[in-house]
């Protein structure tokens, strides 16, 4: 049954108090995991870690899936449905160097960094998990933790859970996500309903010339000029055949042309990526981009081998459950503490499970300017306000609660 308001008004309090009593083991939680990062599908520590606090901490039983999945279960012991509802956090990190700016949880593995915030992910639905583990009697239905390996490397830590059987037995009613959000200062919140974040696609080229000397073009067949065109011409991809209703994204970050100033190399490689938020346009986009590079490299009298390796789906946000949890969320937070966010063409594996069960995957706000804590996600000064880890844990499983009493 849902809560009377003089109910919801007790039960945040007694969230509140818990996540603010938590609050020094959450910093210690998340420093551990930010000193001791692993790469994606290598987090063999990090999930035998979260395992332990869930199994001899909060006596849960755990599952693995996917190899360094976790999974565990919370069964509510009040009256009420049989509702689902699973929260999902990420454990893996990025193959970066952390800056050395003196703090005092750099990363003791040296080349990877949680610089996406996965640690506070983490963090989050451990502390969210002990909450609703001392509030079983409160609710009805059952809380299903996920954590997920595998977000920042295709084929996506998500899709093989669900291959795993991550969404059955039992099966979530509705499935919430949590992410970190450097623009958005520490305290706040933001949500979208609707479609929020792309597909990702990533493209690899290998532009074939004839190499020789940079003095005797007219013996060569140069492949940096073709790539040149290329680059240049697919643009058109975006800019004359997508809808401009649809928003879209081709960017070229790696190029590879391995001569020197006076010579011409025989190939030149090429690495991009195409984002997008409409499936169909999607598989369209991909044939115009491969003939178009195609014809090109054939009329500059080279050739092109070509690889467009299929991402991430579009992420979608049930506009029924975001705008429950958004609801809930000012009810926890406060209205002024809640912002609405626009689509952003960044991609995030959770979106396959927003593809088979209603889902909300919503922002934490991580910055604070006074502290230095600016900048972006996969940034090697990337930190967050640990004073975000209260928020971070509490509306986590307040938003829990708040479903299950649907």
């Amino acid at each position: 049954m849902p809560h009377s308001v003089e109910h919801q008004s007790e039960l945040i309090d007694i969230i509140k108090s818990q996540a603010k009593s938590l609050k020094p083991l959450l910093t210690e939680m998340r420093r551990h995991l930010h000193m001791n990062p692993e790469l994606s599908f290598q987090e063999y520590n990090t999930a035998t870690w979260v395992e332990d606090y869930l199994e001899n901490k909060l006596g849960l039983k755990t599952q693995r899936l996917a190899n360094t999945g976790v999974v565990a279960i919370i069964e509510g012991k009040g009256q009420g449905s049989n509702k689902v509802v699973a929260l999902r956090a990420d454990m893996d990190a990025l193959p970066i160097t952390e800056i050395n700016d003196g703090r005092p949880y750099r990363s003791k593995n040296e080349g990877v960094m949680h610089a996406c915030g996965h640690d506070v992910h983490t963090t989050s639905l451990l502390g969210a998990a002990t909450i609703l583990n001392t509030l079983s009697h409160e609710f009805a239905g059952t809380v299903k933790l996920v954590f997920q390996p595998g977000e920042e490397k295709l084929p996506g830590g998500a899709s093989l859970m669900i291959a795993d059987g991550v969404l059955q037995n039992p099966k979530p009613d509705v499935m919430i996500g949590q992410h970190v959000m450097p623009q958005i200062p520490a305290g706040k919140t933001g949500f979208r309903a609707g479609l929020y974040m792309a597909s990702t696609d990533e493209i690899y080229m290998t532009v074939h010339g004839k190499g020789g000397h940079g003095a005797m073009p007219h013996f060569n067949i140069d492949p940096v000029l073709i790539a040149a065109h290329i680059i240049t011409g697919l643009q058109q991809v975006v800019s004359r055949n997508a809808n401009p209703a649809v928003p879209s994204v081709l960017s070229f970050g790696k190029v590879i042309a391995n001569g020197a100033t006076n010579v011409i190399p025989p190939e030149v490689k090429l690495e991009g990526t195409f984002r997008t938020l409409n499936e169909a346009w999607r598989s369209e986009a991909h044939e115009k981009i491969t003939r178009m590079a195609k014809g090109i490299a054939e009329s500059m009298g080279g050739s092109i081998d070509i690889e467009i390796r299929r991402g991430y789906p579009f992420l979608h946000n049930n506009e029924e459950l975001t705008l429950r949890c958004k609801n809930a969320a000012s009810i926890y937070l406060g209205e002024d503490k809640v912002e609405n966010l626009d689509i952003w063409m960044a991609a995030e594996d959770f979106a396959y499970y927003s593809q088979e069960v209603p889902s909300c995957f919503y922002r934490l706000g991580v910055r604070n300017e006074e502290k230095g804590i600016v900048h972006s996600v996969h940034h090697p000064a990337f930190d967050a306000d640990e004073n975000a880890l209260e928020e971070g844990a509490g509306l986590f499983a307040w938003l829990a609660l708040q479903e299950l009493s649907e």
